[in-house]
């Protein structure tokens, strides 16, 4: 590979195992040009803007890099460190705790700061490594080889990243919401923002249709629907969300904030795609989000979207994925000091998107 990776690793205080991640980093770099910054000093004097980037964190028993933190905090207060840059993050701690908040915490204020992460852009080596019991088995290797295979993998996933290409003239974008048209300060703000939009879009409401929660079933009842584009419980998740998913170039999810969490329906419709991620993961497609609280919190909903469409099922997250507001009172939104003309700059972020 010819292009410079940049590796962003906090220093680290400990000792505990974090020999293990550096194993992990010297097979999943080979062939590399690496650059290596450990210390907020030398991010702040390194042009991060258009660079391929690796953040790598030994998390020990704790959970907590206190390099990492301070990181964080510069990050979150320079809004175009990453214009135009692509990561991943490498995680390794010795609990079976803390991995995945901490990549959270990363790929948001990153992404907010101008960072694309494709999907499933996170590696977790927990302390046991039992998370990569599967993997291992369809690999035919330890949990250790299977760790590093996936630091491999997602370095070249990364390295290797070239924005997908829409399928028609115009894109394409679904909409899901499960709100109240009357009432919704989130659909109304995701209304502001249609209207600036130049692209074909499909909006479905789960609000009315019943989504039933993933059932649990085995892997290869899974796969068998999944290949038939079918889900035990059927309904509109098969009949229309199912179909409108393949077809898409783009996801925008319509998100209140109910009690620091996405609705119970959209976590549902979450849940299910398991089906047909199984068989066609949506590496091509783009994850938007339209986010509203009444009080505080769009942050947690937004990271909840990270967790569950990007790292684990493989969305591509653009740049400053999410407009996120505060309104509570039913219309409140309308009011916002600026919001058409956030709401319109939005709207020329994704439509930037499928232009790049």
């Amino acid at each position: 590979m010819d292009e410079e990776v940049v590796l962003i690793k906090p220093e680290y205080d400990g000792n505990d195992r974090a020999g293990r991640l550096e194993a992990a980093l010297e097979k999943g770099f080979a062939g590399c040009r690496v650059k290596t910054l450990e210390t907020v000093e030398a991010m702040t004097g390194c042009d991060l803007r258009g660079r391929k980037i690796i953040f790598s964190v030994a998390l020990g028993y704790s959970g907590i890099n206190l390099e990492l933190y301070r990181m964080i905090r510069t990050i979150r207060a320079h809004r175009s460190m990453f214009d135009g840059s692509v990561a991943g993050v490498v995680l390794d701690g010795n609990s079976e705790l803390f991995t995945k908040s901490v990549a959270r915490d990363i790929v948001f204020s990153a992404n907010r700061s101008g960072c694309t992460f494709p999907g499933r852009p996170i590696v977790e080596g927990t302390g046991s490594l039992l998370n990569f019991d599967v993997q291992a088995k369809i690999k035919g290797l330890d949990n250790l080889g299977a760790y590093q295979e996936a630091v491999g993998e997602m370095v070249r996933r990364v390295v290797g990243f070239v924005p997908p290409k829409i399928k028609g003239s115009r894109p394409r974008l679904l909409v899901l919401h499960a709100g109240n048209v009357q009432t919704s300060n989130t659909l109304g703000l995701w209304h502001m923002v249609r209207e600036n939009l130049h692209a074909d879009v499909k909006e479905i409401s789960l609000r009315d249709g019943e989504v039933w929660d993933c059932r649990g079933c085995s892997y290869e009842t899974c796969l068998h629907l999944g290949e038939k584009n079918k889900c035990f419980y059927g309904g509109i998740m098969t009949e229309e969300v199912y179909p409108a998913i393949a077809q898409c170039d783009g996801l925008v999810m319509v998100c209140p904030n109910y009690n620091d969490a996405i609705s119970a329906n959209l976590s549902a419709f979450v849940n299910r795609l398991t089906a047909i991620f199984r068989v066609r993961p949506f590496y091509d497609k783009r994850l938007f989000a339209v986010i509203v609280s009444g009080y505080s919190g769009s942050d947690i909903v937004a990271m909840q979207l990270i967790s569950g469409l990007n790292m684990n099922k493989s969305f591509l997250l653009p740049a400053r994925f999410a407009l996120m507001e505060t309104a509570n009172d039913p219309g409140a939104v309308k009011h916002l000091a600026g919001i058409r003309r956030r709401a319109a700059d939005f709207a020329r972020r994704i439509d930037g998107e499928f232009r790049s």
